[in-house]
């Protein structure tokens, strides 16, 4: 049975703890709020630019000097996976969902016969595959928006995929992220990159809307491989908004949980403390009052 001394320490360490959650729980809603709205605003820009992308590259797929963007290598036999995390812990189960489904991915590649390569972003990320997967890691990105996700280290990342596609090193690249939905939940997303994923436009084929017939200026191709560089950048851009507010959600989240499970301790602890010191002082009367009945009889 521990001591009054232990008690007492148990309890001034779980309220330390206590405060400390708190605080951070304040300070992931105040970061949570920015990076929600950062991450809302550049949705519409990016799906729109997907969509434009989408009907332009429907009308190009399958004629000859389409981009390599569009068609692609021609080839399914590297995969090179982008696994976004963060670099630091206590955000619940976000980095260990992405994680999950980066393993469960790379296990079903590897099970097709196909060859996987890693680019992680965040140090929770390559410290959690490296004992499973060091092998595949090609490389790893630390202190992305360490401050404040910036467009120019979207762009320096889409440079890089593009350096390597470009060389020959992967055949298809995806992005794996968490897309912010709420504070408490978190929705682990598979995007792929490159070559990018011509959607038919089955909206406007279900609704029988009739279709405009356009001419571009420049043509098509320009027009692509202009647009299809961007594009990468944005996509990768509008990853990192989502993830880093669902980081931000899900340490509020875990922290919240955190500083009450520290408040049900710290009353347990309480309670057992004062019966402990209820049950010594008990002890202490009765040693007394035997004490002074056997000085009385004597």
């Amino acid at each position: 049975m521990p001591s009054l001394k232990d008690l007492r320490t148990s309890i001034r360490s779980v309220q330390s703890t206590q405060k400390i959650t708190a605080a951070m729980k304040v300070v992931a809603a105040s970061r949570l709020r920015r990076a929600q709205e950062q991450a809302e605003a550049a949705r519409p820009y990016a799906q729109r630019m997907q969509r434009v992308l989408a009907s332009l590259a429907a009308r190009m797929a399958g004629m000859p000097g389409a981009p390599p963007l569009l068609v692609g290598t021609g080839g399914q036999a590297t995969h090179l996976l982008v696994i976004a995390t963060s670099d630091r812990g206590l955000a619940g189960g976000f980095n260990a969902s992405i994680l999950r489904e980066a393993r469960r991915r790379i296990r079903e590649l590897e099970s097709a016969g196909k060859r996987v390569m890693i680019l992680t972003i965040g140090r929770k990320g390559r410290d959690g595959l490296r004992r499973d997967f060091g092998r595949l890691i090609h490389d790893s990105l630390t202190d992305v928006g360490r401050r404040q996700i910036s467009f120019d280290e979207a762009r320096n990342i889409a440079e890089r995929l593009l350096v390597l596609f470009r060389g020959g090193s992967f055949d298809t690249c995806s992005i794996i992220y968490n897309r912010f939905r709420s504070a408490i939940t978190q929705i682990v997303t598979v995007q792929q990159l490159i070559p990018f994923p011509v959607e038919a436009e089955a909206e406007s084929a279900a609704s029988g809307a009739a279709t405009g017939v356009y001419e571009f200026e420049p043509s098509e191709e320009e027009i692509l491989g202009e647009l299809l560089p961007q594009n990468l950048a944005v996509q990768i851009y509008t990853a990192l908004l989502e993830n880093a507010a669902s980081e931000q959600g899900a340490r509020m989240t875990a922290m919240d949980n955190a500083t009450r499970n520290a408040g049900d301790m710290i009353a347990r602890l309480t309670l057992n403390y004062n019966r402990t010191r209820q049950a010594a002082i008990t002890k202490e009367l009765i040693e007394i009052i035997s004490g002074a009945e056997a000085l009385h009889a004597a």
